[in-house]
């Protein structure tokens, strides 16, 4: 090949030739005291092992801000799981299933720091057909609350459901979470929470946590329906 068609040695071909040939330094130590790097932290120069320690540092740091961040959020998680115990409890040891739905919205609103609750609950056993929280609940909500596959978090663009807080003015969001029993199609009751605090229940946050709360709020209240 002629020299001139040669094609230039790029930066990739040095690299590339120095990972596969390990010994290089070895035959050139002179070499790494020579090189002078730059250093994040300002201008000044620094050698090539000082930039080696620097990545070292930084990397350390990095993996120091995950690990008190993974601590954070399992403490996190920890007190979460107590609280939600709590709550289950109040649950289990309420012995008049006349009494759930009052104890369910109050709890919540206790050991979650919900600032409002509401609940509603249909196809009941007759002996439950007048109270307040059988009431209520139109047509076109059962029909919503049966089209939830998850919790709806969001804005309250005047939804129905909202009216059933004690002040739906001041719901700037909304977590709407259907009640079921299993994977039943149809949904028997609808938990609404609310707060001012319009990211309080954002559209993007994860609803696991919701779910959960559905799925314990719905085995509860089950007793409410007839044995079918």
């Amino acid at each position: 090949m002629n020299a001139n068609h040669i094609p230039p040695i790029t930066e990739d071909d040095i690299a590339n030739y120095l990972a596969n040939t390990p010994d290089f330094f070895e035959r050139h130590a002179s070499l790494l005291a020579a090189v002078q790097l730059t250093s994040p932290h300002g201008q000044r120069a620094v050698s090539l092992q000082e930039r080696q320690a620097e990545m070292l540092r930084e990397k350390i740091r990095g993996l120091e801000l995950k690990g008190a961040e993974m601590i954070r959020h399992g403490n996190e998680n920890t007190v979460i799981a107590d609280k939600l115990q709590r709550w289950t409890r109040e649950l289990l040891l309420t012995r008049d299933a006349r009494e759930l739905p009052e104890v369910t919205t109050k709890a919540i609103a206790d050991h979650f720091l919900v600032p409002q609750v509401a609940i509603k609950v249909w196809d009941v056993e007759p002996a439950y057909v007048e109270e307040a929280f059988a009431q209520g609940a139109s047509d076109d909500v059962k029909a919503f609350a049966s089209s939830l596959m998850r919790p709806y978090c969001g804005a309250n663009p005047g939804l129905e459901a909202a009216q059933w807080l004690a002040d739906s003015a001041s719901a700037a969001s909304l977590a709407l979470i259907p009640l079921r029993a299993g994977i039943a199609p149809q949904a028997f009751g609808l938990l609404v929470l609310a707060s001012p605090d319009t990211q309080r229940f954002a559209p993007d946050m994860g609803t696991d946590f919701l779910e959960r709360i559905g799925e314990l709020t719905s085995a509860a209240l089950s007793r409410l329906r007839p044995p079918y």
